[in-house]
């Protein structure tokens, strides 16, 4: 399948990022602290922002405090975090106003994951912080386009969960890709196309517009 497009909007976690195992060994840790059923945490927690997940499970005047002891647990576990395959050449090929991160994480946490994992932090990287609503709500990926100062309708998503795959197709972006890296492609109906990962994609600029050849899983 082939789209043209102006800018690629990236999910972190799951998409650039392999951090899946931190990710669940973190909340297994907090579930266990709080009492909580894991598997019901992990049934919701992908591709949403840690205090939506957390405000699930914990009374609301100890959310604040739970969300914290999350974050700082994540902080402290960055040893398995890497890239996931063809990120850092497919971000290396974009022009830099032609892309942006957006995740549900905080930018302290994203910035230290994607560190972790050898790739570039860009200047516009829409986190949990700036943002009144996580996904599945489209705020973060329409902020990063207003901030790219490109049309959301002439954006791509791209994504691996899907709360960030609904966010992705409420924002009006042209397309969203679905990478079946955290999830199986039977689990990712609603997007565009999915992929295998990010190899599957193949990105070129013409006549000032990127040309984005995905290859479907």
């Amino acid at each position: 399948m082939e789209f043209t497009a102006e800018a690629i909007l990236f999910d972190i976690d799951g998409t650039l990022v392999d951090s899946t195992p931190v990710v669940e060994r973190t909340w297994r840790s907090w579930a266990s602290h709080h009492d909580v059923d894991i598997e019901e945490v992990l049934r919701v927690c992908h591709g949403r922002r840690s205090e939506d997940t957390v405000a699930m499970f914990v009374p609301e005047g100890d959310r604040a405090a739970a969300t914290l002891e999350l974050e700082q647990l994540e902080l402290h576990d960055l040893d398995d975090v890497t890239a996931l395959p063809a990120a850092a050449r497919l971000l290396a090929s974009l022009p830099a106003d032609r892309w942006a991160a957006v995740t549900s994480g905080s930018q302290q946490l994203m910035r230290a994951r994607l560190a972790a994992a050898g790739l570039p932090v860009h200047a516009v990287l829409i986190a949990a912080d700036d943002v009144t609503e996580g996904k599945p709500s489209p705020q973060g990926y329409r902020l990063a386009a207003e901030r790219l100062g490109v049309d959301i309708r002439r954006c791509i998503v791209v994504e691996d969960a899907p709360a960030g795959i609904d966010a992705g197709l409420a924002s009006e972006a042209a397309a969203t890709i679905a990478v079946s890296t955290s999830h199986d492609a039977a689990h990712l109906p609603a997007a565009t196309v999915v992929v295998r990962d990010l190899s599957a994609l193949d990105v070129t600029t013409e006549n000032g517009s990127l040309r984005v050849v995905a290859n479907a899983a």
